[in-house]
C-alpha cells in the first residue's frame, strides 16, 4: 500500500459531538496494530515514511494507524475550543480502538501524542481493547520545559495564508528547524499536508487546524503545568508495556534529567537519543526509523 485509506469515528464531546480522522495503512484486518499519534500542530500523515516501512518490514500481518487528532487534519474542529487538552484526545482514542478491535497494540506518540499514550496506557481501567504491549515515547515524558512551552504558544495558533506550498514549507521550515537536518524534498513532502486551500479552488493556503487549539496553551499558567507533571508521573509509573525512549539530543522539551528517571522508573523505558536533533525527531531519517521498527518488530 502506496497511501493510506481514510477513515472516521464519531466521538463525543460536551456540545454536538465530532468525527475524527484516521489513516489505515497496511492490512485492515491485521490482528497487530500500531498506532501513531501526532504532535500537537501536526496531523498523521506526518508519519507516512514510518508507517511504510513497518508494514513493508512485517513478517506478520500489521496494520497501522495514524489519527488526525480533533482540530488537525480532516477532523472536524471542536466548538468549545477549551475542549482541546488530553482528556478529549484520549477519549477520541478509546473511541477509535473500540472502532478498530485490535488483538495486538503498540503505540508510537510524538510530543503530544506520546502524553496521550501515557494516559492511556498507564490507566488499566480504561476499556482499551486490549493492553498496550509496545510504547514508543518520542522526545515526550511527565516533565516539560516550561520555557518549550512558551516557546510552542509564540507561534501556536497562527495558521497564515501563504500563495504556494513552497511558501507555507519556507514559514514552518523557520519554526521547526529544532526537528534537525531534512532535504528540501523531505520537508516539502512534510509539509504537504500541513496545509489546506483557503477557497475550493486551487490558491492561497493556510495551515491545517483550527487555530483554537492554542487557546488552552495561552491559558495555562507554569503553576499548572508543575501540578499536572505530577499526575503524568503516576500514570508513567503504572505503565507495564515494554517502552523506548527517543529523546532528540538538543530537546528544549524533554531535560536530560527526566528522560534519566524514566529509565528507573515505571516502566523503566529504554532511551536512545539521536544527536543534530531537538524536538522533535521526525521519525522519516532512516536511522530514527530502524529505531522505532526494530523496536516494535523485534520477536514478532
Amino acid at each position: 500500500m502506496t497511501e493510506p485509506e481514510l477513515h472516521f469515528v464519531s466521538c463525543t464531546d460536551t456540545l454536538q459531538g465530532h468525527r475524527m480522522a484516521y489513516w489505515q495503512w497496511g492490512d485492515a484486518a491485521a490482528d497487530h496494530v500500531v498506532v501513531c499519534a501526532h504532535g500537537l500542530s501536526r496531523q498523521g500523515r506526518d508519519f507516512d515514511v514510518l508507517a511504510r516501512s513497518l508494514v513493508a518490514r512485517s513478517k506478520s500481518p500489521l496494520q497501522v494507524i495514524c489519527p488526525d487528532v480533533v482540530g488537525r487534519g480532516r477532523s472536524d474542529w471542536l466548538k468549545d475550543p477549551m475542549g482541546y487538552q488530553i482528556p478529549i484526545y484520549a477519549a477520541d482514542m478509546l473511541s477509535m480502538l473500540a472502532q478498530i478491535k485490535p488483538g495486538r497494540l503498540d503505540w508510537v506518540g510524538t510530543s503530544m501524542g506520546g502524553l496521550i499514550g501515557i494516559v492511556l496506557a498507564g490507566q488499566p481501567e480504561l476499556p482499551v481493547p486490549v493492553k498496550f504491549r509496545r510504547l514508543v515515547l518520542n522526545d515526550v515524558g511527565p516533565s516539560i520545559r516550561w520555557e518549550a512551552i512558551v516557546r510552542i504558544g509564540t507561534y501556536l495558533g497562527q495558521t497564515g495564508r501563504f500563495d504556494t506550498l513552497q511558501q507555507a514549507a519556507d514559514a514552518m521550515w523557520a519554526i521547526s528547524t529544532t526537528f534537525g537536518p531534512h532535504t528540501p524534498a523531505q520537508w516539502l513532502e512534510l509539509s504537504r499536508h500541513m496545509v489546506r486551500p483557503i477557497a475550493a479552488s486551487d490558491g492561497p493556503v493556510t495551515l491545517h487546524y483550527d487555530p483554537a487549539i492554542a487557546q488552552p496553551i495561552r491559558v495555562l499558567t507554569q503553576e499548572s503545568a508543575t501540578q499536572g507533571e505530577a499526575l503524568i508521573w503516576q500514570l508513567y509509573d503504572a505503565i507495564t508495556a515494554e517502552t523506548l525512549l527517543i529523546r532528540g539530543a538538543s530537546s528544549d522539551l524533554l531535560p536530560l534529567d527526566t528522560a534519566h528517571a524514566m529509565r528507573q522508573r515505571g516502566p523503566k523505558a529504554r532511551l536512545v537519543e539521536f544527536a543534530g536533533v531537538g524536538h522533535a525527531p521526525t521519525l522519516i531519517a532512516p536511522d530514527q526509523v530502524d529505531c522505532v521498527a526494530d523496536f516494535l518488530l523485534a520477536r514478532e
